[in-house]
């Protein structure tokens, strides 16, 4: 029997009403025999509204205890859906992070899965149960209570098929696949009907949000077949698979990714000498902070200005810790800039197609839009500009590089 990993996100089951839907879509798949195990995210704003709890009472919300709060929202949804599934006469049980055993390393808000124990989960499926796990949570060594970060039950669906060797693990959102990019931006953006885990990969970690870019990461390392599709309307939705194929040779762009959660920060008059990078970045790292886009300018004076960019979320303290850095180097100051966003384009053609970066920057300047970092690699090209100009230039690029519904040809797929 075919073993099948569903995952549905928030607006998927914003509602008692969807998650009932829901409950019949599953009906549906057990009919034509298959095995199912289910991963649900917590309802549509709930997160939010956790969050939201826990700021009141704490402005800085412990770790630990954000958690223990955030993980109620998924525990809500598994019971909600084995209901309705059982009062259609399906028979189904849920399961949370901890109780399947998704183990994690001990980096609250933000951790990684470590190995699981599918052991309670196959016994469900021989006894014919669909089994509905909680999505965005395990549990680490001690028994504390992690999450795995905003997106994180992709990870735990496409994670779970992984150590299943599930036949394929379908991921239902609100969208009915990979667009070129963000159809609420651009409405003339298209869906892609595959898309290589190396340009889903990039387009994830670029800000794309149909995927988490961990769930990209576990599907790419464990070969797990994966298709977005859209929870409640009929349609292939978007392969994402491991190889180019002969129609996707010939496309420069696939997609244009775009991300508004980020900051900058610049620490001037760093004095020019061997290792001042580490001691720049070194102490960011230790608060477990992630840095994105680096520029390093030219020495004058043996002097350096040092530039990089965090999550908008982590600007706060990442400024206090180079403020510290700046003290204790000999910096001449510290500034921040939390109106920024980054802008990128992805695609495998680009690897055999010069010219690329120039005609990027050519449609930026047409629309007056300054560029103020810049990063590459082998299929990706980003710039940091104002965020004010976000979706201007996100249009521009889209008509530049032949991606608009109406003008794309088949060199454009």
């Amino acid at each position: 029997m075919a073993l099948i990993v569903q995952k549905f996100g928030g607006t998927s089951v914003g509602s008692v009403e969807r998650i009932c839907q829901v409950a019949e879509k599953i009906k549906g798949f057990r009919a034509r025999g298959t095995d199912l195990v289910v991963v649900v995210s917590a309802m549509s704003g709930e997160t939010n509204r956790l969050i939201e709890l826990a700021k009141q009472v704490q402005g800085e919300p412990d770790a630990r205890e954000m958690d223990v709060i955030l993980s109620t929202g998924e525990q809500v949804t598994i019971g909600l859906l084995a209901m309705a599934l059982k009062a259609i006469d399906v028979p189904a049980v849920s399961y949370t992070g901890s109780q399947v055993r998704i183990v994690t390393d001990s980096a609250h808000n933000k951790a990684r899965i470590q190995h699981i124990d599918d052991a309670n989960i196959r016994a469900e499926l021989t006894a014919g149960k669909v089994v509905i796990v909680a999505g965005f949570q395990g549990v680490d060594e001690q028994g504390n209570i992690t999450t795995l970060g905003r997106g994180g039950s992709d990870t735990t669906g496409v994670a779970l098929a992984a150590a299943l060797k599930a036949d394929e693990c379908q991921i239902y959102t609100d969208v009915d696949g990979v667009y070129t990019t963000d159809p609420r931006v651009v409405e003339s953006a298209r869906r892609l009907d595959k898309i290589t885990f190396e340009e889903m990969l990039e387009m994830a970690s670029l800000g794309s949000k149909v995927l988490q870019i961990r769930a990209v990461e576990f599907a790419g390392k464990y070969s797990v077949p994966l298709r977005v599709l859209h929870s409640f309307k009929e349609g292939p939705g978007t392969l994402i698979t491991l190889e180019e194929g002969a129609s996707m040779e010939q496309p420069v762009i696939s997609g244009i990714a775009f991300n508004r959660d980020e900051a900058k920060l610049t620490i001037r008059g760093v004095p020019d000498t061997p290792g001042v990078a580490f001691k720049i970045l070194g102490p960011i790292s230790a608060g477990n902070i992630e840095v994105d886009m680096i520029v390093q300018n030219v020495s004058r004076d043996n002097t350096t200005d040092f530039t990089f960019t965090v999550h908008r979320n982590d600007f706060r303290r990442a400024e206090e810790i180079l403020r510290q850095v700046a003290e204790s180097i000999g910096a001449r100051e510290v500034a921040g800039d939390s109106k920024i966003a980054k802008v990128s384009i992805v695609g495998v053609g680009m690897r055999s197609h010069a010219g690329v970066a120039s005609k990027m920057f050519e449609a930026l300047s047409n629309d007056g839009i300054n560029i103020q970092m810049i990063s590459t690699s082998e299929i990706k090209i980003s710039v940091v500009i104002d965020e004010k100009y976000l979706e201007l230039a996100v249009r521009g690029l889209h008509t530049a590089f032949g991606l608009d519904a109406d003008t794309a040809t088949e060199d454009h797929l």
